[in-house]
């Protein structure tokens, strides 16, 4: 049996006297590719925050590499999320530097902050940072302003980050919103190569098609409530309706 990688156990998360998740029994292990699905606000993007550590449960208990992640020191939180490549809506890019600051980016937790900071003086184009570049199809714009990128290459720049880090647990939220079919599964087939043979996948979808197409397994979010969790060929349209359907 694989080590689980992240288990929650009647996990949830309140803001004030909102309710964003509650009661999430959850176990991924080493190797999967889980897509979490479910409506706007039914609590996708804060699964993934409590996936990564950066929110803590209001109740329950999340465990992250077998540690659980309540009551951590800060140092060896950091350690586990290093462990975490992250892409979120927004991405996270500085918008105003070279495309290779942003990629070495996903190097600065193995680095440390003197070289870090000296990379943002003196960038460095190695190997490494190339090649994940060459992978994403931006091998030419290495020197190029983020800026100056379209959305879809910016992406792939978030993207060229996470390979850099070799991460052992992918999250990626809501990568393929706003893309045409086809550009979507181009950018799902590269999220599963920024982790290796048994790395793990976590993406929010809203398209149960490119869940088929690309994970192993689904789970369904409804008002912050777990209610299926399915390997994928079980993935039935009477599961996708009760999830949709409206309140």
């Amino acid at each position: 049996m694989n080590e689980h990688v992240v288990r929650l156990e009647g996990a949830g998360r309140s803001f004030g006297a909102s309710t964003a998740l509650t009661g999430v029994d959850l176990t991924i292990r080493a190797g999967e590719r889980v897509a979490v699905l479910g409506a706007s606000g039914a609590g996708k993007s804060t699964l993934l925050a409590l996936l990564n550590g950066s929110l803590q449960p209001s109740e329950g208990s999340v465990e992250l590499f077998g540690a659980a992640t309540a009551g951590l020191p800060a140092r060896t939180r950091r350690g586990l999320q290093r462990r975490v490549g992250t892409v979120s809506q927004g991405l996270d890019l500085i918008e105003q530097v070279r495309v290779l600051h942003n990629v070495n980016a996903g190097r600065l937790a193995e680095w440390g902050t003197p070289r870090a900071l000296a990379s943002l003086v003196w960038p460095h184009p190695d190997e490494r940072a190339l090649g994940a570049l060459e992978a994403v199809g931006l091998g030419w714009a290495v020197h190029e302003r983020t800026e100056r990128l379209s959305g879809g290459e910016r992406q792939r720049v978030a993207i060229a980050r996470l390979l850099i880090q070799r991460p052992d647990l992918v999250l990626a939220d809501e990568p393929v919103a706003s893309l045409d079919p086809t550009r979507a599964a181009e950018v799902l087939g590269l999220l599963g190569r920024a982790t290796d043979s048994r790395g793990t996948l976590v993406v929010t979808l809203h398209q149960p098609q490119l869940a088929r197409d690309h994970c192993t397994r689904a789970i369904g979010l409804r008002e912050g409530r777990l209610v299926f969790d399915t390997p994928i060929a079980d993935l039935a349209s009477h599961l996708l309706d009760e999830l949709y359907a409206r309140a």
